[in-house]
């Protein structure tokens, strides 16, 4: 059969060719062009393939915006092995989760998690090797660990400089991935307390990246300011594009405003992806004299339109891109917020929407329907989860879970989450109502917890939560923000805790949601 595929590795040798010495990745001081990104690629991939890993087995991530996390995704593009980037914001019992659940041979991370991977992996029967990223051009060393087995091998062998690798019989065996080959398994926020994997092959990674470029006017003039982690999809997509177009990536490994700023001085024809309050935070330092953003092309994600109405006077050279999309699929839609402040933009360039009703069947022109999707773009399912795909997928559709309109002009306005599905979207980052009660309720004075989202100025949402204390028990909001703590990310965490006597119920015995939030949504 004729294969003429373009899979994530031909990108990468294709820039190698094309671009060569042009500067393709920036993290702290190591820089590489396209040739030694390539290179440095292939080197790890015959680490890999040295090490005895197989196409299709899995490796954790477990490591920031450092120099070696694209070249680990380079390299397991190239043996078709696929990566399971993990969010660093989790506790060890939600890492240890997604461990168990993608029982990967090998485990990386950087040296500042290195004591937070021994932890989350203490239990992980299926790691065979725990490696620790150098983050120098000298042989990997660390603390001792707090807890854990301490057996983390340096990676590379010998430190970044000499990449320390050679390829099993002397020379790297012909790339086998394919574009329909799993390339990430991304976990979605816990769903009733399980979180669940997005499988993204590099057919769907390449179809974002090429809608992205088209929505985002980018070519390869332009230089991305990498602030979002390269764990979600919006790090890597927006770096991926930037790769596709021959542009300049430039990798903030932790995101503080003067730095940041310090990076846009320098940088002509630049642009970032934004969650709440990054923006904000970089506006208030440039207000106060802590640098500039006049280079700043494009800003693009979601952010409050006060937040971007101020950005948009203070920078008319610029524009904010309102993009819309889930780890499942990304972007469904998107546009100059100028064009339709408050909307989410039209549909990306391959991609197909239609809002269906509570029966499935398509909505009527100018209703409210859930946001249904085609586009090659869609993930190919849930890790191990098929009911769930099954579901997701149902008559053919990507069914998001998001509510939408569609006006006259074509441009979708995102309208709230189905009640089923209900999602706090804080900073970025989302939490499902369901995980942090499943967490509040382990605590024994703790016996009915209902959580949702309030609006918050800084991160767009926060989290709440309103409790009821079990007869004769006794907790402070304060203490059992701490118990909860130890169970789930922080970010997660509940900003207020409201007890009360009881909470209103439902015909059927269930909690009313809607009532507590009529009831307490606004208090504090």
């Amino acid at each position: 059969m004729h294969n003429a595929e373009f899979t994530i590795y031909d990108l990468i040798a294709r820039n190698a060719a094309r671009y060569d010495r042009r500067e393709a990745v920036t993290s702290g001081d190591d820089t590489m062009s396209f040739g030694e990104f390539h290179r440095r690629g292939d080197a790890f991939a015959a680490g890999l393939l040295g090490e005895g890993l197989a196409a299709g087995e899995r490796i954790a991530l477990l490591a920031g915006n450092g120099p070696d996390f694209l070249p680990l995704c380079a390299a397991a593009a190239r043996i078709g092995a696929i990566v399971v980037p993990v969010n660093w914001r989790l506790g060890p019992e939600e890492i240890a989760y997604i461990l168990a659940d993608t029982t990967p041979r090998f485990l990386f991370c950087d040296r500042g998690f290195r004591d937070l991977a021994g932890r989350s992996a203490a239990g992980a029967s299926s790691l065979e090797k725990r490696f620790v990223l150098a983050d120098d051009g000298e042989e990997t060393t660390a603390p001792a660990l707090e807890t854990g087995r301490d057996d983390f091998l340096p990676w590379p062998p010998g430190g970044r400089a000499a990449e320390g690798f050679a390829a099993p019989n002397g020379s790297l065996p012909p790339p086998s991935g394919r574009g329909v080959d799993p390339l990430l398994i991304i976990h979605t926020a816990a769903v009733g307390g399980r979180p669940r994997g997005c499988i993204l092959s590099q057919d769907n990674l390449m179809a974002t990246a090429a809608q992205l470029a088209h929505l985002l006017r980018l070519d390869d003039r332009d230089a991305h300011v990498g602030l979002l982690p390269l764990f979600h999809i919006g790090g890597l997509a927006m770096t991926l594009t930037t790769m596709l177009v021959g542009g300049r990536n430039i990798l903030v490994p932790k995101f503080d405003p003067p730095a940041v700023l310090r990076v846009l001085a320098g940088n002509d024809s630049a642009f970032f992806g934004t969650f709440p309050p990054m923006l904000g935070a970089l506006l208030d330092a440039e207000e106060k004299g802590e640098g500039a953003m006049a280079g700043l092309r494009l800003v693009c994600g979601v952010d409050a339109p006060a937040t971007i109405e101020r950005f948009l006077r203070r920078h008319p050279q610029a524009e904010f891109f309102s993009l819309y999309g889930q780890t499942e699929v990304m972007p469904v839609s998107g546009g100059s917020y100028r064009d339709c402040p408050g909307g989410i933009g039209r549909p990306s360039l391959l991609t197909r929407v239609v809002l269906r009703d509570d029966r499935d069947e398509e909505a009527p022109p100018g209703t409210t329907g859930e946001i249904c999707v085609r586009s090659p773009a869609v993930f190919q399912g849930y890790w191990r989860l098929p009911e769930e795909t099954a579901a997701a997928a149902r008559n053919g559709w990507h069914h998001t879970g998001d509510l939408g309109r569609l006006d006259e002009d074509g441009f979708l306005w995102h309208m709230g989450r189905k009640p089923e599905k209900e999602l706090i979207k804080t900073g970025g980052e989302n939490v499902y109502p369901g995980e942090v009660e499943k967490a509040i309720l382990a605590h024994g004075a703790i016996v009915e917890a209902c959580v949702f989202g309030v609006p918050d100025p800084e991160w767009g949402e926060a989290v709440q939560a309103v409790c009821v204390i079990a007869a004769g028990a006794r907790v402070s909001a304060e203490e059992l923000r701490d118990f909860v703590a130890t169970r789930i990310a922080r970010y997660k965490l509940p900003k207020q805790v409201i007890f009360v006597t009881a909470l209103p119920k439902t015909p059927a015995g269930s909690i009313d949601r809607e009532a507590v939030k009529a009831a307490w949504g606004r208090k504090g």
